[in-house]
C-alpha cells in the first residue's frame, strides 16, 4: 500500500522465534483456541510497517490492485491498522460460514476504512477464504 507518506507493508504471520524489534507488529492473536495464545506457536501477529517487505510475495497468485486513489483513505487504512480486531485464526467466531485468517483482517481493514468492498474479487481461478468473516466483523463493530 502507498500514501503519502510512502510504501507499507500489512501482513499476517505467526510469531517468530527471534526477537527483532522493527517489524511493525500491531497486534497479535490466538491461533486455533483463545486459551492457546499464551505459547508463542500459537499465535499469530499483525505487521504493518513502512518499506516492510513479505518473504514469500513472488508466490502471489495475482500482482496488487490497486483499491482507490483517495489518499484520505489510505491514510484510514494506516490508521486503522493498530485497532485490527484479533478473532481466533482458524475459528468461525461470527458464523459467516468462513474462518478468521489473513483474508479477513484484509476485509475489515478495507471494508471498516470506507473503501467500497461491493466490486472486489478474488485474483482469477483463485478463492478468499475468510473474506466473509472481516466483512461481517466491520459491519458488527461500532
Amino acid at each position: 500500500m502507498t500514501d503519502a507518506q510512502g510504501r507499507f507493508t500489512i501482513e499476517m504471520t505467526p510469531v517468530p522465534r527471534a526477537r527483532e524489534t522493527d517489524r511493525g507488529v500491531v497486534a497479535q492473536g490466538a491461533v486455533g483456541h483463545r486459551w492457546a495464545r499464551r505459547l508463542r506457536v500459537f499465535r499469530y501477529e499483525v505487521r504493518c510497517w513502512r518499506d516492510g517487505t513479505i518473504p514469500d510475495l513472488d508466490e502471489a497468485v495475482e500482482s496488487p490492485r490497486r483499491l482507490t486513489d483517495d489518499g484520505h483513505l489510505s491514510s484510514r487504512v494506516l490508521d486503522l491498522a493498530p485497532r485490527i480486531p484479533t478473532r481466533v485464526w482458524g475459528r468461525d467466531e461470527h458464523g459467516t460460514g468462513d474462518m478468521w485468517n489473513s483474508n479477513s483482517v484484509i476485509s475489515w481493514l478495507i471494508a471498516s476504512s470506507g473503501i467500497e468492498t461491493g466490486s472486489i474479487a478474488p485474483p482469477a481461478g483463485g478463492r478468499a477464504p475468510g473474506w466473509r468473516a472481516g466483512l461481517a466483523v466491520a459491519v458488527s463493530r461500532p
